[in-house]
């Protein structure tokens, strides 16, 4: 037996031998070959070769046996599934190993053992099927790997295992589905050097965002242990997001971060017959990233590399879905396995569709969890512990059943393509369920924590992927609407059109719109929502002797140096992230705006915050900056904005001042905020005033000299102008921004802005709602219209039509 055939070096092998060694392997030896120079580790090993599992099925006669079995399964039965590839798997698990190609596979892992000083080495055996990684199926997890495999015997049991996972259930209903022949697809398996990170730290980055398909990032998950929790969806892990665009220009540009649940983690067994076990973290360590920043930026670095190369190499945009490992020995980082993503790679963002919550319904949130995709469905509950729950009590699953469940894995996939949403306890963005769910397009809400407690058998629920990265089950079946938008076909403008962007979360699915930038980016939001802590109570609750006050907001802020690095970094990551969908465009982030009922509502607040008869126009905005009572807390804001502009390299925040009542006022901010290192000019910072005051527009000519630009706030214009409360239904019909007086004023900041040169633009929907306003606005030279994301379409057609009428 000409034994080279069967086997060959990991190093030896590239993507053009993807029909000798499978998609993974040759991916790892065109790794190999090709980026270790570029300081790229990758841990070597040897191929077990097609070619050999072929002849595996040619020396034990199973050809004909397995053809039998698999042509006789019912793919639509469940049951018949499981039993076929049951008994097909048993075939292959039985069979025995010709003794020329044992003795060449012993052979060979001795010599690798030798290569790392050792008899006998610890290795990793991995399957890897020709038809798994290819353009137009992801196949991620068809097939077996073995973890901490040692020693000839176990050695060949691996090898013999990863053969007959060509039969698991899953991946003969994977075949099925995407129309690949059972039997022109071969099994190769790969023999690498096991990475210690059973005493380190494992896990997957994407080159892009999993979930909008935003390609400017690389987005992390990692966890402590050997990597199959964080897949099999048994921790939360943590999550670091790396902008990709100010990395190459050496910035440390990690956008965010967000600790997981890694309470659990995969080591080592302690005795020969359990190569792995799972153990407890302790809690010292659940409570600490578990990547340090130098870590993270290596790996990110890495990732853009592995991303260039194969872009390069198809002569396309190529994302990667990468596996890495930290050993905890070596403390090296290595890539243990880099597949090309399948999923946004493929999808055309000029066409959008949109799921929208019907506004009128009344809804009733039962949990929430973490979004998987951006779609609603909805249907009865099924609770499945088991695969084996229908046989023990006759639970039949129905096509268009919620799927609720602790965690899935790989079998699930059958049942799983009959859902009309999944729910699980456990799992993060890069667990099975999560993947499995976008590669079929079905809502997923994980590690909810609490699905399976709350939802029962028969219940009618929804589950909403449309509201952000938090995933939302509400009681019953809840109305929504479909809305399908083809970018191509929207008309050109010269107006600038920009977008108010609340929520970080939303920012990558927003970035695919066409804008110019963002007009209004509101702190308050990220306050609010990521924040949740008055700024004063972080910095003083030690002196209030508030006992609960303190507990909380120091579970709160674990993982963090301080409450001050809490605020400041947990405020420029909602920034960042912000800032990052939409660079190299302007992103104009307003200082916080709360009034000082909303700031009393925000935890500690009522410590701080004065009872005013009418907050609308008390101490907000620029008057709480300089005041001794706040001054404090602002210098948080301007510390979390130099460290976005400076540390992260996104120098395409503009900062605005709203609610400024006065030349002096202003200058009083700037010299605040020069104070705490923020300057208007240094680093190329440019300052905007929010023009919503009567009094801006009238000393428009001295504001304008100490800033860049005017932005129209005409909601606060248009009730201070008129001098009523917007919130009030008694003078409700007064309110119209379209008022000649308005409009008046409106002229005159515009006259003044262009005689002054500095720009001026408008944030507000009065242009989208009201054609002849955006009119008005585009004929006096407004330099850009800033609206939210669900009125872009209607506001380029508002203004291509205004431009069209201008012409004539």
């Amino acid at each position: 037996m000409n034994t080279s055939v069967y086997l060959t070096d990991l190093n030896k092998v590239g993507l053009s031998d993807i029909e000798l060694v499978g998609g993974k392997n040759a991916s790892l030896g065109e790794m190999l070959q090709n980026l270790t120079t570029l300081g790229i580790q990758i841990p070597n090993g040897f191929v077990i070769t097609v070619a050999a599992y072929r002849e595996f099925i040619r020396y034990n006669n199973l050809d004909e046996s397995i053809r039998t079995i698999i042509n006789q399964i019912k793919l639509d039965d469940i049951e018949s599934l499981r039993r076929g590839g049951l008994q097909a798997r048993q075939l292959l698990k039985n069979a025995k190993f010709p003794r020329e190609l044992s003795d060449a596979i012993i052979e060979k892992y001795y010599e690798l053992s030798k290569t790392y000083d050792q008899d006998m080495t610890d290795v990793a055996v991995r399957s890897s099927a020709t038809a798994e990684d290819l353009p137009d199926a992801s196949f991620a997890g068809q097939q077996e790997t073995y973890l901490n495999v040692r020693g000839p015997a176990p050695l060949m049991n691996a090898v013999r295992n990863c053969f007959a996972s060509i039969f698991t259930d899953r991946a003969i209903s994977y075949r099925q589905s995407f129309g690949y022949d059972h039997f022109s697809i071969g099994l190769s398996v790969c023999i690498q050097k096991m990475v210690r990170s059973d005493l380190g730290a494992s896990g997957v980055a994407f080159s892009l965002d999993t979930e909008s398909g935003f390609k400017d990032v690389v987005v992390i998950n990692a966890s402590y242990g050997l990597g199959e929790m964080i897949v099999q969806g048994s921790v939360s892990p943590d999550e670091y997001i790396v902008f990709k665009p100010t990395l190459q220009k050496g910035f440390n540009s990690i956008i965010e971060k967000k600790l997981g649940k890694k309470d659990k983690m995969m080591v080592y067994g302690d005795n020969p017959d359990e190569r792995v076990q799972i153990i407890q973290v302790e809690k010292p360590l659940q409570q600490r990233y578990c990547l340090k920043n130098e870590r993270i930026i290596q790996l990110a670095q890495w990732v853009t590399k592995i991303e260039e190369y194969y872009s390069k190499l198809k002569g396309h945009w190529c994302p990667m879905d990468v596996e890495w490992a930290v050993d905890g020995l070596s403390k090296q980082l290595f890539i243990v396995q880099a597949r090309p993503e399948t999923i946004h790679s493929r999808k055309d963002f000029n066409k959008i569709t949109e799921y929208v919550m019907d506004a009128n319904s009344l809804r009733k949130t039962l949990f929430k969890g973490i979004a998987v995709g951006d779609k609603i469905g909805s249907g009865k509950v099924s609770v499945l512990f088991s695969l084996d729950k229908r046989i023990t009590e006759g639970h039949e699953f129905q096509a268009g059943d919620v799927l609720v469940t602790d965690m899935t894995d790989p079998d699930w996939e059958p049942i799983m393509k009959k859902a009309s949403a999944i729910i699980t306890n456990k799992g993060g963005r890069t667990c099975h369920a999560a993947i499995v769910a976008r590669e079929l397009g079905i809502p997923a809400i994980v590690g909810s924590a609490v699905a399976t407690d709350i939802l029962s058998d028969g219940q009618v629920v929804t589950a909403s992927c449309c509201e952000g990265d938090e995933g939302i089950v509400y009681e019953g079946n809840v109305p929504f609407i479909k809305v399908e938008t083809d970018l191509n076909d929207l008309p050109k403008v010269k107006t600038p059109i920009m977008l108010n962007v609340a929520s970080p979360n939303m920012a990558f699915k927003f970035s695919h719109l066409p804008n110019a930038g963002v007009g209004l980016a509101r702190e308050e939001f990220i306050i609010n929502n990521y924040i949740q802590v008055h700024p004063m109570a972080l910095l003083k609750h030690k002196e209030l002797y508030d006992e609960e006050l303190t507990a909380t907001i120091k579970k709160m802020t674990q993982g963090f140096e301080n409450e001050e690095d809490f605020f400041i970094q947990r405020l420029s990551y909602g920034i960042a992230k912000i800032a990052a969908a939409f660079y190299p465009n302007k992103v104009i982030v307003r200082f916080s705006d709360f009034k000082s009922n909303e700031y009393f509502n925000l935890l500690g607040g009522k410590h701080f915050e004065p009872h005013e008869e009418n907050p609308m126009i008390g101490w907000r905005g620029a008057s709480r900056y300089y005041a001794d009572k706040y001054k404090e807390a602002f210098g948080l804001e301007c510390k979390a904005i130099i460290k976005v502009r400076e540390e992260l390299g996104l120098k395409n925040v503009v900062v605005m001042v709203p609610f400024c009542r006065t030349v002096e006022e202003l200058l009083k901010v700037q010299d605040t905020m020069k104070e705490y290192g923020l300057e208007r000019g240094k680093e190329e910072l440019e300052m905007f005033l929010m023009a919503e005051l009567p009094s801006n527009i009238i000393m428009a000519e001295e504001f304008a000299k100490h800033i860049d630009g005017f932005s129209i706030g005409s909601n606060d214009l248009t009730q201070l102008t008129l001098g009523l409360d917007r919130d009030s239904s008694l003078v409700a019909h007064l309110y119209d921004e379209r008022n000649p007086a308005v409009k008046e004023l409106l002229r005159m900041l515009i006259t003044t802005a262009k005689r002054m040169k500095v720009k001026v633009g408008i944030c507000g929907q009065g242009p989208s709602d009201f054609p002849d306003f955006a009119q008005f606005l585009v004929e006096l030279g407004i330099d850009s219209i800033s609206v939210t994301p669900d009125s872009i379409v209607k506001t380029y057609k508002a203004i291509a039509e205004v431009e069209k009428t201008m012409k004539k």
